[in-house]
Formats: structure tokens, sequence, C-alpha cells
């Protein structure tokens, strides 16, 4: 029996087919005693491959009972490939509905149409079972052209919301983006303090002195802050032009090293404005140490005597030379380049706290080697996280949903082997892959009174693992029942396979699923790598949407 399990090196052929069950409702008016019956019938019993029939259910109940007829592909092994409308006759009290599908099948033989679930109001009724027979269609050759075989349409994959997270990824670096741009890196307009610290010395002091009488302080005789800002007005054109601490000097010491500045001719500045800059700096000191009393009138004298000081001290000051001119010139860019840098600092350190605040973010949320193996990448995300596929493989059918469709492939049969079975084998990816998926349906001729032994299936599918290259096989049996109450044998444990062509040695693990009914063997085979979390999740998520049908329900 081990000639079921040689599809482990097969290539894929053929994609599988994808099918769902679902009902339609018909409400005819409200809920009342059911008093009904079912008839089925079929326009004919033999048709040729292909060929539709037409399957009619005809159903008599009262005017108000709610009637709910089959839809999709409950009528395996045959294909619903047309529902039609109801007809509705009535009968005196009561109305006759009659329900119309048409069917075919594209592989010869002989099939039964299951019994079809009719519900009338709360009760269940069953149509009868229907024979049919599928024949082949005769072709004369010497008077039908052949052709060559069409090749084959490659099927557009269904689109997903990939663009939608793209433009929400977009919208956020775009505010991100504007933000830094906006609160560092844009020239931002000057407030009225930088505009004036940019001014010259020479402005700087010209513009307090505006300002010092657009004050109210002579207007409510505060003398004392008039004489401050007065003074400190030439003090700091002082200190900027002519004498770097003239700010902390006091004004013996102020006036001591401007007449030493004046002797050794550092600067042209006559006795007398000397004399004008010590009276007004002495009188400003009684003012707001010895609170001494001044008048307002001269008050303004000492300001208009300072402005012209101002003027005296710039004429006196000597031209800067080129060299000093360079020096400026030179500190203006380093100044620049400081600023760039410290903005390219503050750019780099707000990126890097984004990138780790969203890392721990979604880390915390959905575990932080879910998102690093995201990032990095990583197979078995790909497939959990893929476009899922729920089909029925092989006759009688078993449904299960798998990350990708598994593809049918024809398993090569002696002339001996095919007297005894027919095989349907679906696959995705190869023992060497490590992780794959296998669905095999193996129907028995001939059996007999003899029975399928489940654990002799195993004991063979073993085998046949081992001899596609698999070694140190541990092996575990328990029972296994699918979520709708198929009962058959689990076989599962680790194994490793040492890959031909890069000699890699691969462990990982296996689970063999048989299900043995009457003559049909029915086997469910997957492999996956060790140690692999999302592996593991994709496991159980096919295990349970495992589905087995019989033949006939």
């Amino acid at each position: 029996m081990n000639y079921e399990l040689r599809i482990m090196n097969m290539k894929t052929m053929v994609i599988g087919h994808r099918s769902s069950v679902f009902l339609s409702f018909f409400l005819l008016v409200s809920f009342c005693f059911v008093n009904a019956q079912v008839k089925s019938s079929i326009d004919s019993t033999k048709i040729k491959i292909g060929q539709q029939i037409t399957y009619k259910i005809e159903v008599e109940s009262k005017p108000n009972s709610l009637v709910v007829f089959p839809e999709g592909q409950t009528f395996s092994p045959l294909e619903m490939i047309e529902s039609y409308a109801i007809d509705t006759i009535k009968k005196n009290d009561k109305y006759n509905l009659i329900k119309k599908y048409g069917l075919t099948q594209f592989d010869s033989g002989k099939y039964t149409i299951p019994r079809q679930k009719i519900i009338i109001g709360d009760k269940t009724f069953f149509t009868d079972s229907l024979k049919v027979e599928v024949n082949n269609v005769v072709v004369d050759t010497t008077k039908q052209g052949l052709y060559d075989i069409k090749p084959i349409i490659e099927v557009g994959k269904k689109g997903s919301d990939w663009w939608k997270y793209l433009l929400l990824t977009l919208l956020i670096i775009g505010v991100i983006g504007f933000l830094m741009y906006w609160f560092i890196w844009r020239k931002k307009p000057l407030t009225e303090a930088e505009q004036i610290a940019l001014l010259p010395p020479y402005d700087r002091a010209k513009l307090a002195l505006k300002k010092l009488d657009e004050s109210h302080y002579l207007e409510t005789d505060s003398i004392k802050e008039y004489y401050s800002e007065l003074t400190f007005i030439i003090r700091k054109y002082l200190d900027e032009k002519v004498y770097d601490k003239a700010l902390e000097s006091t004004t013996d010491e102020l006036i001591t090293r401007l007449n030493l500045l004046k002797e050794g001719h550092q600067i042209e500045l006559s006795k007398e404005d000397i004399r004008n800059l010590e009276s007004i700096l002495k009188r400003a000191d009684l003012v707001k140490f010895a609170k001494s009393a001044v008048d307002v009138e001269l008050a303004k004298i000492d300001r208009n005597t300072i402005d012209i000081e101002i003027d005296h001290v710039k004429e006196a000051l000597p031209e800067p030379t080129e060299e000093e001119k360079l020096l400026d010139e030179k500190y203006r860019e380093e100044l620049e380049r400081k600023n760039k840098r410290k903005k390219i600092i503050i750019t780099v350190v707000i990126g890097v706290f984004l990138l780790m605040a969203t890392f721990v973010g979604f880390g915390l949320k959905y575990g932080f080697n879910y998102v690093k193996d995201t990032i990095i990448g990583h197979d078995s995300v790909e497939l959990l996280e893929g476009d899922w596929v729920t089909s029925e493989y092989g006759f009688p059918p078993v449904t299960i949903s798998t990350p990708k469709v598994l593809s049918r492939i024809e398993l090569p049969l002696t002339e001996e082997m095919k007297a005894q079975v027919t095989q349907t084998t679906f696959i995705y990816g190869t023992l060497l892959d490590i992780f794959s998926i296998m669905v095999n349906t193996t129907s028995y001729k001939n059996m007999g009174e003899n029975k399928i032994d489940i654990e002799k299936a195993s004991e063979e599918s073993l085998k046949g693992i081992e001899a596609q290259g698999a070694y140190d096989i541990v092996v575990f049996r328990d029972k296994f029942v699918t979520p709708n109450g198929a009962e058959g044998l689990k076989t599962y444990g680790t194994l490793k396979v040492k890959n031909q062509i890069s000699q890699k040695v691969q462990e990982g693990n296996y689970i063999l699923l048989q299900f043995a009914s009457e003559n049909v063997l029915q086997q469910i085979i997957m492999t996956y790598p060790i140690d692999d979390e999302y592996a593991e999740q994709i496991i159980v998520r096919i295990l349970n949407s495992i589905e087995l049908k019989k033949a006939e329900e």
C-alpha cells in the first residue's frame, strides 16, 4: 500500500478549485403548521460527459410555511452549474413549489445524487437519492479534426488591501516629515529681539535710545530706572567696541581704562568726551545708589549727551582690517555649520526615537519576534498571513483550508494497480521543502468483506516517507476527530531530511492523518519546521478546518 505515498517528490501540476456551500431562504408569509409533501426527479438517468440534466424538487405546503431549498455544491459528485428560480402554483388552499437545478459531470461513470435536505417550517425532509450514468462521447477521429491543447490561462490573484497600508504609511511619514521641517529645518521669521541682536552695536545703541524715549520713565518720575537704562546703553556699546569689561567695571575703573586707551593711541577720543561720560555715569550712580534727585530736563540733556558720545566713540574707533572682516565672515560660517549640524543631530535622534517607539509599540502588541520576522522576512509568516484557500479535494471530498491551493498530480500506477485502486492526490511543496501538505484519497475495488487496516496503512506510509530520504523518525499515535465528527488515526512525531543538493540536514515535524470507511482510505500528510511558532499556527489552523464527507449524505 506504499504506492499512494510516492507523491512526496512529485511536482505540482493542476490547480484545485474552491467551492462553498450556502442556503437560499425563501419566506412565503409567516410561520404556521407544516403539512407538506416532497418529491424529487431528474429528466434523464443517462447523459454524456458535460451534458446537463435537470434535477427537480417539488414541495407541497401551506401558504404561510417557511421553505428552505438546498443551494451550492450539495449534489456532489455531480456539479451544479445553474440554480433556477422557484415556480409557484396555487392549488386550493396549498402551494406547489417547484425548484430546478442544472447538474453535470465531466468524468464518465455511474454516480449517485445524494439525498437533499429540505426545511419546511421547523421540520426537515429528505429527497430520495437518484442514480445517474455518465457515458463517454464517441468521437469519429476520421471526421473530427484534432487541435492543439490550448495554453494555460493564468488566473489573476485576488487583490489585497496592501495599497491602503502603503497610503497610511506614506501619510504618517509625510506628517512626521512636515513637522520636522516646520519646527527644525524651516527658517523661522526672526522675533524683534533676534532682529535687534543681529544689528551692529552702533545701530543697537541708537535703537535702544529711541526705545528709551518711548518709555514713560520721565513722565512717572522713574528717574532711577531711566538712568539705569541710559547708562546700560553706553556701557553695552563700550563693552562691545572699546573695552570688553565695561559692563562689570565701576565708573572709576571704566574712565581710567578709557584714559589709558586714549594715551596709548588705541582710541581717538577727546578728553571732553571722557569727562562727559564720567559726569553722566557718576550722576547715574548717585541716582541709583544714593537716591539723589535729578531734574527731568537734566535727564533729557544727559540722554542727548550720550547720543552724541556714541557718535564720537564710533568716529574714534579705527576701521576694521580685512583680516578682522575675514574672521567675522568665518565666524558666521562656522555658526551656520554648527546650527546645521545641530539640526541634523536633532533629526537623527527624533528618527531613531520614532523607529524604536514604533518597534516597541508593535512588539508589545504583536510580540517582538513577530515584528522582527515581519521586517526581516520569514517564509512561515508570509504563508500564515497570506490569502488562505478553502476547498474540497478528492471524492469522497476532503474539505481543508490551506495557505496555498493544493495542486493535483497524477501518480504513475501499473496496470495491475489501476485495476485495483482509483487515486486522487493533491499537494503543496515536497518533503525536501520541510513545509508540505498532501491530501490523498484511495478507493479500493473488489474489497469483498476485507476491511482497511488503518494502523497497517500508517506503517506503510511511514515506510514511504523513509524511502523519500527521511530518517530518525520518531513515531507517536493518537486518535483524531475532525470538527464535523469524523474519526481517524493521527500519527505524528519528528524526522530528519538531508538535502541531496546542499547536503544540509533539516529537522522537522510531521503529522499523518488517516481515515478509513468501507473501501476508501483518505490521508492528509503535513511536514513543517521544528521550533517555528508560525508554522505551528498554520498547522493548528489546518487541523481545525478539516472536514470529511461521505460519498452519500
